[in-house]
This record gives C-alpha cells, sequence and structure tokens, in this order.
C-alpha cells in the first residue's frame, strides 16, 4: 500500500479510483448500445463519490458523448473543470439558477411551461439559446409532465425564440429490472409521448429512457441515447445481470490498522458493548467510521480483507473508527493495510451486510476521504 504514504501525509484512509477501469466500463456500454445511440454517463453526486470531473473526463475518453448531472450546481462544477461536453441537468433548474444553467452552457430538464418560460427568460436577458429535455412521468411519479400533457408543453415552447428542445426522456421506476411488465409498460408510455411530439412536428435528437439496467438488458429501451449511471463505476444494478457486461469495480476503498490490542474471552468491544469475545482474542482499530462513508448499519456484520483474509467487524461501527476481529490473521500489526470495499470485495457485499445498495455505499463516502487517481490498482 505505498501509495497511502507515498501520496498522502497522516491519516492513511483513501479512496483509489481506477480510471482505467472507468474508461473501460463506459466502452463496454457504448459496445452494448446499438450503433448510433448516445451515451450520457451520469455523474451525478460527485461521480457516484468517485468525483465528478475526474470521471467524466474518463467517461468521455471511453466513448460517452455527453454527461449527466442531477443538479445546476453539478453542472458548473463540470464547467470550471474545463469540461466542455454537452451536460443535461437531469433533475431541472430550480427558480433563481436558471441564469447559471445558461451561463454554463447547461441543458436542462423541464416539465412545466413556467420552467420552460423562466429558462428562456433567462437565455434572453443572456442574448443566447437555451437547451431543454422535457421530460415525461411514465410510471415512477417523482418528476415530469403526464403522457397526455407532453404534446401542449412542447407546442408551449417549441415557439420560444430563446429555446431549443434538444430532447425528450422519462426514468424507470424499477432501476434493477426493466424486463418486467411494469418496466415494458413504461418504455410503451414513453413511446407514446415521443410519437405525440413527433404528431406536432417536435422530434428532439436526444430521445433517452434506458438506465443501466436497459443498457444491460433491454435495447427496447434505448432508443437515440442511454444514461448508464452505476454500471459505469463498476458494479450491475442487480445481481441477475452481472454476466451481461465485464465490470470492473472502480474505487477502493483503503486504510491502515491504528492499533492491535489482544483481550481475553468475555471482552466487550465498541459502543454499548454488542460484540463480545467468544475466545481470547486480537482486535484491530482502524482511523474509518460512518462520518467517512462506512455504514454504521454494517456494525457486527461487516468483513474487510486483512492480509488476503476476510475479517469480521467486531462491535458498532464509531464516528471515526471500526474494530476488526483479527484473531486469525498471522500477526497483525499496526500500519499493516485494509481494504474496505474494492474489486475483490466489492461496494455491493457492503451494501447487502448494510441493508442497502451499492449506489449508497459508494456516494456515501465522504469528502474527508481524499481520492487518490490511479490507472491501475496495485496488488
Amino acid at each position: 500500500m505505498q501509495d497511502v504514504e507515498g501520496r498522502t501525509q497522516g491519516r492513511p484512509t483513501i479512496a483509489e479510483v481506477s480510471l482505467h477501469a472507468l474508461r473501460d466500463n463506459c466502452r463496454q456500454a457504448v459496445a452494448l448500445v446499438p450503433a448510433g445511440v448516445a451515451v450520457l454517463a451520469v455523474v451525478k453526486a460527485d461521480g457516484y463519490g468517485h468525483g465528478a470531473a475526474p470521471a467524466a473526463r474518463a467517461f468521455l475518453d471511453g466513448g460517452a458523448t455527453g454527461l449527466g448531472v442531477s443538479m445546476v450546481a453539478e453542472g458548473s462544477e463540470l464547467r470550471r473543470a474545463g469540461i466542455d461536453a454537452p451536460v443535461v441537468v437531469l433533475g431541472g433548474a430550480f427558480p433563481g439558477e436558471e441564469a447559471a444553467a445558461v451561463a454554463h452552457d447547461l441543458a436542462v430538464a423541464v416539465w412545466s411551461i413556467e420552467g420552460g418560460r423562466a429558462l428562456a427568460d433567462a437565455a434572453r436577458a443572456a442574448g443566447r439559446t437555451a437547451a431543454l429535455h422535457l421530460k415525461v412521468n411514465t410510471g415512477m411519479t417523482r418528476l415530469g409532465c403526464e403522457v397526455e400533457d407532453v404534446r401542449a408543453l412542447g407546442e408551449a415552447l417549441v415557439g420560444e425564440l430563446h429555446l431549443r428542445i434538444d430532447g425528450v426522456f422519462s426514468h424507470f421506476a424499477s432501476a434493477d429490472a426493466v424486463e418486467t411488465v411494469s418496466a415494458r409498460k413504461q418504455i410503451a408510455r414513453f413511446a407514446a409521448a415521443v410519437e405525440e411530439l413527433a404528431a406536432a412536428g417536435i422530434r428532439p435528437p436526444h430521445v433517452h429512457l434506458a438506465n443501466s439496467a436497459a443498457v444491460l438488458a433491454e435495447p427496447a429501451a434505448c432508443f437515440t441515447m442511454v444514461r448508464p449511471g452505476l454500471m459505469l463505476y463498476g458494479y450491475p444494478p442487480a445481481p441477475h445481470l452481472a454476466s451481461r457486461a465485464r465490470l470492473r469495480p472502480a474505487m477502493r476503498l483503503r486504510t491502515r490498522i491504528a492499533q492491535v490490542r489482544s483481550v481475553p474471552a468475555g471482552t466487550a468491544v465498541g459502543y454499548g458493548g454488542t460484540w463480545t469475545a467468544s475466545r481470547g482474542s486480537r482486535l484491530a482499530t482502524l482511523p474509518l467510521g460512518y462520518a467517512d462513508g462506512y455504514l454504521r448499519a454494517a456494525s457486527n456484520r461487516g468483513h474487510m480483507l486483512v492480509g488476503g483474509r476476510r475479517v469480521p467487524v467486531a462491535g458498532r461501527v464509531c464516528m471515526d473508527h471500526v474494530m476488526l476481529d483479527v484473531t486469525d490473521v498471522p500477526e497483525p500489526r499496526a500500519g499493516d493495510p485494509v481494504t474496505v470495499f474494492g474489486p475483490s470485495l466489492g461496494a455491493d457485499a457492503v451494501a447487502e451486510w448494510s441493508d442497502t445498495i451499492a449506489y449508497e455505499v459508494l456516494t456515501s463516502v465522504g469528502k474527508r476521504v481524499p481520492r487518490v487517481y490511479v490507472e491501475e490498482f496495485d496488488a
């Protein structure tokens, strides 16, 4: 674990990110969709915790033609990082953010006439044309206009001098299961919305519905553009989709043992004494806790890798520390490297122990954990 000592100082908890893995995962997404279908790489939530700008550059190198974010601020961050590829703000602009969206040349999701006209006003004031993507609710029931209203919305906005309708999109309610009856109904509803726009002479170049699961399993959902997210970071959205692509986890969360102690049988460990040594044991304390994103729900359930061996979390995860039972590790010492998760022990395993999903595990890795960018992980 030379990189921890050589490239960071002090606390040895870091998140390594493999740029090669990010690029390769994106190349696989490009290869999986029909020829001519564009890939909009989703880099919201700071690139799912991997770092938005480095991830964006890797995905563009891997064949993505645009980037998806959730908020105007996220898109603005990419522009400040010097990224000039098309960016779509999938969560729309809140009142007052339209000028920033226009200034940074961000395409914005719109689902109401009021939202579209506010964007047009900002574009008019700046002497520019603003791009928008119409968002349609086809079953997620979160954001978007209804299918029966999309034609009227499009007709109301297509005549605005300072607006350009670049896209129309919707979002699956079943992120991990697009081969279901409900998902197929959503595909049909979305296709109907696209046809309604076409009947009004509105044919946006970017028509997108497919998420990672659809890229992996449902060509009928691809339309003219797809929006993969989780798969780009190395994880299938569901176990049954794992065989569809050779995805490589792009983040490895690592730390080092801060202290090792031997305790007799019966010793209680951690807050509330929820773990008790059933034998004479060795415990390792790590400088990593739930403030760093290692979920408290993994208390007494999670495992990490020490010396190539899986060892269990002992006691409750603390804000700044975790204890491991390293009794079966030969001669554990302070300073020994620990893999919290990564290619050999996935974030999806941590998610299973924590009753959550890999998305949350990845995006929970906190800002106080430095990101260290490498081409490939070392041994």
